[in-house]
């Protein structure tokens, strides 16, 4: 039985599914509303903000331990959305960082953000702080931040590797709620244990589209949910042809 040529048909493949999330790209740019489902852990991170409030204890926000890249990139958008609740209520955030562009960035996020919810004044430019580059050394620095400040919440997004496991066992003894996500499936495991909510896999990246509504950011992920929708569609069909399509067919159909 002769097969399908995958080296002529891979290229309009690929082509199809970059049309399909240029689409949704252009859809969002336009207004479109596209549906994208509201994950638990973003509830639970007004919770943990609310939470922290009434305890009148700080918050914390590690953004990973990667400098500029897209997981950070991400990482500081949804630091800017925390930023936004906690000026409702006046309260402080404390970001550790392990790169100062980095640094720079997240003070320019947090800043406008803390405006944009009503208390400029609240924010406090000391409490984005340079550690360490060296990723045990930036992992003891916040560790010792948690148990000196008490933290009432954690946020841990980003790239993580390691210390992962070190620094949510630290919130855990603390007390504090928790809420993790990283695209590093490695590190996954570790957050589910000893956090409360926790972010698995391009769950990641649709946060980021859900709370910022970025049109590019909306548009990728809802292209790319309905490249898979077709995907899936094209296997079933294909292996539903295989069982019961007579053989002419299948070979005219080169399956």
């Amino acid at each position: 039985m002769e097969h399908a040529d995958w080296g002529t048909i891979y290229p309009y493949l690929v082509w199809t599914l970059v049309a399909i999330i240029g689409l949704g790209i252009a859809l969002a740019s336009a207004g479109k509303k596209l549906h994208i489902r509201r994950l638990p852990a973003i509830d639970a991170i007004e919770e943990a903000v609310g939470r922290a409030t009434e305890m009148g204890r700080p918050m914390m926000f590690v953004p990973g331990l990667a400098g500029v890249d897209v997981p950070t990139f991400q990482a500081i958008a949804i630091a800017g959305h925390v930023a936004r609740l906690a000026a409702r209520y006046r309260s402080r955030i404390i970001m550790p960082v392990t790169d100062t562009v980095i640094l720079t960035m997240a003070e320019q996020v947090l800043r406008e953000a803390y405006a944009e919810g009503g208390a400029p004044d609240a924010f406090n430019p000391e409490d984005i702080r340079f550690l360490s580059g060296d990723q045990f050394a930036f992992a003891s620095g916040v560790v010792g931040l948690m148990n000196r400040e008490r933290v009432a919440a954690n946020f841990f997004f980003g790239s993580f590797a390691a210390e992962s496991l070190i620094l949510a066992e630290t919130g855990q003894a603390l007390g504090a709620i928790q809420i993790a996500g990283t695209p590093s499936t490695l590190q996954i495991p570790f957050f589910i244990a000893a956090c409360d909510f926790t972010v698995i896999g391009e769950e990641y990246y649709a946060v980021t589209a859900y709370l910022t509504r970025e049109p590019i950011l909306l548009g990728s992920v809802w292209g790319q949910d309905v490249c898979r929708i077709l995907l899936a569609s094209l296997i079933f069909a294909t292996t539903v042809a295989q069982k019961f399509l007579p053989p002419v067919v299948l070979k005219f159909l080169g399956l």
